[in-house]
């Protein structure tokens, strides 16, 4: 396939970064040719400004990227939110009524490019320490209203099995998305969106209407994204629910999968 007629868009930990959250030089000589013959390359992660800038800026991104599970599509050349869906007033009563009944849970409220982290645990410790983060610690109530993006709640994997099964039975929870984005993440979202609402999103942004859709991941939170594309592939170290949901499973993500998705579309 002319992969001038081809938008790529893929997730980042866990699928295009390995385990040590590098990316291996043959999956970026494959990016560089993908776009060399018109391609447009581009991410889709949940993480926010600044976790995702360093990723961005070591892709030389070309094109802009759905940011925060899809509830945000920014551009990093011109440094501006190209379109952005905010939670609403519901998530503050949400994060009191899990703080309340799970004392010990880490929450990270995700405002424009800010992190504001109003409960702070091991696990949101070590997320904000994986990446350099630079945390605005003020409490929930100090936290300016407006421009909410999403909501990430840090647990150990066991006890977020138990607080995502609470969820899922609480009514008073309901009326945004909820995703599990890692064992240890548990993310709170605007009703209706996910990677798929984003990539629509960035598609229409860009006037990329009429290029071939292609979508890359490994976890719950790229989904919705690989079934809506028009060709969607996980690695092989995906969930199975994921790996069922995809066209075409690669290899690891430790093994230079990109290369490979790349490779197969060239090949179509």
């Amino acid at each position: 396939m002319d992969f001038s007629k081809v938008i790529l868009m893929t997730d980042l930990d866990g699928t295009l970064l390995t385990d040590d959250k590098q990316i291996l030089p043959v999956d970026l000589e494959a990016i560089d040719r993908f776009r060399a013959g018109g391609g447009l390359f581009t991410m889709a992660t949940g993480r926010g400004y600044e976790m995702a800038k360093h990723v961005a800026d070591k892709l030389r991104l070309d094109c802009p990227a759905v940011v925060y599970n899809g509830a945000a599509v920014y551009d990093f050349q011109q440094d501006k939110f190209l379109w952005q869906c905010e939670i609403g007033d519901k998530a503050v009563s949400i994060i009191k009524h899990i703080a309340e009944r799970y004392p010990d849970i880490g929450v990270e409220v995700l405002r424009g490019n800010v992190v504001h982290v109003p409960y702070l645990n091991e696990m949101e410790q070590w997320h904000l320490d994986l990446e350099s983060v630079h945390a605005d610690f003020s409490a929930l109530d100090d936290i300016p209203r407006g421009g909410w993006l999403k909501v990430l709640f840090a647990y150990p994997p066991e006890k977020l099995d138990g607080l995502q099964q609470y969820v899922e039975n609480a009514p008073e929870l309901r009326g945004v998305h909820w995703v599990r984005s890692a064992p240890m993440f548990f993310e709170c979202l605007p009703e209706g969106i996910d990677k798929a609402a984003g990539y629509r999103e960035l598609i229409k942004a860009i006037h990329a209407e009429d290029r071939f859709t292609v979508a890359a991941g490994d976890f719950m939170n790229d989904y919705a994204m690989i079934k809506s594309a028009d060709l969607g592939a996980a690695v092989a170290s995906a969930l199975p629910q994921v790996r069922e949901a995809a066209d075409i499973v690669l290899c690891d993500n430790n093994s230079g999968a990109m290369a490979q998705l790349i490779r197969h579309i060239e090949q179509m």
